[in-house]
């Protein structure tokens, strides 16, 4: 049975050189959010991949400027990874963390971030 998790691994790994190497605000390779263009309001991913290049370049804080709340989700992406390459030894620990509830927590917390932010960019501060 071959293993599904190498080639996600390089995957994983190509895409961090090309993040690392390639500068999402100056390099015209990244493809532009058509949300946004669209819309003119960020989306909830807006910013990520400028947060991605900067994280790999160590500058935390100027990542959390491009998308906080990437930043602060990096725990819990970290969390689900975890569940999914354990989820045959643990699978009570991956049943948990699939709970309806903890999905719908994170959907809540997700619009909020993206009304807020928006509010935030139009208003120039929180109302």
């Amino acid at each position: 049975m071959k293993n599904k998790g190498i080639p996600a691994a390089l995957l994983a790994v190509a895409l961090g050189f090309v993040f690392f190497a390639f500068d999402p605000s100056t390099d015209g390779l990244f493809p532009k959010c058509p949300f946004l263009l669209l819309t003119g309001l960020k989306c909830p991913g807006c910013g990520s991949q400028r947060a991605v290049h900067c994280l790999l370049h160590l500058d935390f804080a100027q990542a959390f400027s491009y998308n906080a709340l990437l930043v602060l989700s990096l725990p819990l992406i970290a969390l689900l990874g975890y569940a999914e390459i354990n989820r045959k030894k643990k699978p009570d620990f991956y049943r948990r963390i699939h709970r309806p509830a903890f999905i719908l927590t994170y959907l809540a917390i997700v619009i909020v971030w993206t009304i807020a932010r928006n509010l935030y960019d139009i208003h120039g501060s929180f109302i």
